[in-house]
């Protein structure tokens, strides 16, 4: 994360850019936009496109299926934590489908309203970036939800 030189950053730029990476095939631990990306890769490749983490800032060795909580500790020490009700399209959410946090997204804004979560999806058949309405629920639970550095 880049602490003296943090740029500040619109939403609307935040989605943009994760809009970019839609498409780029999924693998684990890859940060490459149209090459291949997991769920981590696509939130710190596009903070540091947007200047939010510093070009050299990485979390990897990590497994396929995250412990959820050494996911919320590396997020809780690069990004804001806020709460559910100040989410927005620009933020990004952590999920979990089991017990553990185990995947992030950032959110947009999803064309018939309300949110939508840009995201790596890897073993459901999609294996790339999508962009899928969100929908909360006893499979998908809310987990928290974080600003990039330098979001306005």
């Amino acid at each position: 994360m880049t602490d003296t030189t943090l740029m500040l950053i619109d939403r609307p730029s935040v989605v943009i850019e994760a809009r970019s990476w839609l498409g780029t095939p999924f693998h684990h631990q890859a940060r490459v936009k149209g090459v291949g990306v997991d769920c981590v890769g696509l939130v710190l490749g596009v903070g540091k496109a947007l200047g939010a983490f510093d070009p050299a800032f990485d979390v990897l060795g990590y497994p396929r299926v995250p412990d959820g909580s050494s996911l919320m500790q590396e997020a809780e020490s690069a990004m804001l934590q806020i709460p559910f009700e100040e989410m927005q399209p620009g933020d990004v959410v952590m999920i979990a489908f089991g017990r553990d946090p185990q995947h992030v997204g950032i959110l947009g804004d999803y064309r018939h309203g309300g949110l939508s979560i840009i995201h790596a999806s890897g073993g459901d058949g999609n294996d790339r970036v999508i962009e899928t309405r969100l929908m909360f629920s006893s499979v998908m639970r809310f987990v928290a939800a974080f600003k990039l550095p330098g979001v306005l």
